[in-house]
């Protein structure tokens, strides 16, 4: 069977099962979701959460808030995402460049080719393939597969893809293989989001439980 086809498979077993995901999992606009991709690195989405509500209770949720805040001043509100000394300079640079390079815009910023963009967004210091994926697909609704470690897993217990996948076979896996649809790619990782964290785990996996498990 072709990847094209047990892809389409797999991702019309998951949307039966648990139905469509409308991800990004919260967010009130396309900035929120760039800052939420920076804060999410390491920690689950409750933590971030409680990050974003501090920025938004200080009125800092803002590009020109952030940019012209202290350093040290961003990293008390987002300290509930763990690490925010580094999430807090990787954040920074994030919207220093946003507001170097597009004046703070997000119809500017998104305007550029996807290509192009990714590599700016790549160059960026703290800003990884994860998170650049996420801004693009999540924020900017482009055409860019995001993946993680929920996708590794899956698809490595399933022999889709070798152990020794790196991201970029990973993310062309999916991209060679399905139609190149903002809305499929969005709806599929958050799918696979879904099944990792309630099936497909680290440690003891409830494999026959799983409604991928007549696949295996």
């Amino acid at each position: 069977m072709s990847n094209s086809k047990t892809l389409k498979r797999y991702y019309n077993k998951l949307l039966k099962t648990f139905g469509p995901q409308r991800w990004w999992p919260a967010g009130d606009g396309p900035f929120e979701v760039m800052v939420g991709a920076v804060l999410t690195q390491n920690t689950n989405w409750g933590n971030v959460e409680k990050a974003i509500n501090n920025l938004k209770q200080a009125g800092k949720l803002s590009a020109t808030a952030i940019h012209k805040m202290r350093q040290d001043q961003l990293a008390g509100l987002i300290r509930p995402s763990g690490y925010f000394n580094i999430k807090a300079r990787r954040l920074k640079s994030l919207i220093k460049w946003f507001v170097d390079r597009f004046d703070g815009e997000i119809e500017k910023m998104f305007s550029r080719d996807l290509q192009s963009l990714r590599e700016e967004l790549l160059s960026v210091k703290g800003i990884g393939p994860e998170t650049a994926d996420s801004i693009l697909l999540y924020a900017g609704n482009l055409p860019t597969f995001v993946v993680d470690a929920y996708t590794y897993r899956v698809l490595v217990r399933h022999r889709l893809i070798p152990e020794e996948s790196t991201y970029h076979d990973m993310k062309s896996f999916f991209e060679e293989s399905l139609p190149q649809d903002a809305a499929v790619y969005n709806e599929y990782h958050a799918l696979l989001v879904r099944v990792g964290k309630t099936y497909c785990k680290p440690r003891e996996p409830t494999c026959k439980d799983c409604p991928l498990y007549e696949f295996l």
